[in-house]
């Protein structure tokens, strides 16, 4: 039996977007899922904003994506494992995920994979953020005000999430990362000199990043899927890869 090296790297794919095709979007994702090698791949890791609204209520959870829970399982049932870190968008996942096996975490992860050290998250808060975005996050985690959440119709709730992401994403087009003057950036330069990191990979950015830091540890940031292509990276025990689409204009 085939030694199982290779561990995937995702972020950014916001199934269940309007403004992007989702069924377009979703039978992308699934095309991925479905060709990864799950004889030789350990591990993929979701790195936030996969669905680009979950809300889980008691006895409810989003139609939304359902095809793509259930390729995670299949992975799952053939020896792969699935570790998932939630986004900014995907933050209300609170049972469902754990009860099927997937190895939910909070960003960030120091995790040694072959022989190098990596450090995980989805990149959002990390190294600090604008004071209105904390704040919208931490009345995001509130439990008392995620119950209040829950009280409301899940027809309504989706549909008011949804209309706050899309003017989220009117204020915020097109970002494109800004190297040494992100928190994201900063954040990682510190961390290398308190600890040994060889790869850190984010994403929540949309864009695709790749950097070597003063020290030489190596700084990724994995693409969105909404260009098209199935941006993602991939370790193998000894190195790493970033694959992202073409720009829409080559």
């Amino acid at each position: 039996m085939a030694e199982r090296k290779l561990i995937y790297f995702v972020s950014d794919v916001h199934l269940g977007r309007k403004a992007d095709n989702p069924e377009e979007v979703e039978a992308r994702f699934l095309s991925f899922l479905r060709g990864l090698p799950a004889s030789s791949t350990a591990r993929l890791y979701l790195l936030g904003d996969i669905w680009d609204f979950w809300y889980e209520y008691r006895d409810v959870v989003p139609r939304e994506g359902v095809p793509v829970v259930a390729e995670l399982v299949r992975l799952m049932d053939e020896g792969v494992e699935v570790w998932f870190c939630s986004g900014n968008h995907d933050i209300w996942t609170f049972s469902l995920f754990r009860d099927l096996g997937i190895h939910c975490f909070e960003q960030p992860l120091f995790v040694r994979l072959g022989d190098r050290e990596f450090c995980l998250g989805h990149g959002d808060l990390l190294g600090g953020a604008p004071p209105g975005y904390s704040l919208m996050l931490k009345v995001f985690h509130n439990r008392f005000l995620q119950r209040l959440f829950a009280a409301l119709h899940p027809w309504l709730a989706y549909r008011l999430a949804k209309g706050w992401a899309r003017s989220s994403r009117r204020k915020h087009p097109n970002h494109k990362f800004r190297g040494a003057e992100e928190p994201l950036y900063r954040y990682a330069l510190q961390v290398a000199q308190q600890r040994h990191v060889d790869y850190f990979v984010f994403g929540h950015y949309h864009d695709s990043v790749d950097l070597t830091l003063p020290g030489g540890e190596k700084f990724f940031v994995l693409k969105d899927w909404a260009p098209g292509g199935m941006p993602h990276a991939v370790f193998n025990g000894t190195s790493f890869e970033l694959h992202s689409p073409a720009s829409p204009a080559e």
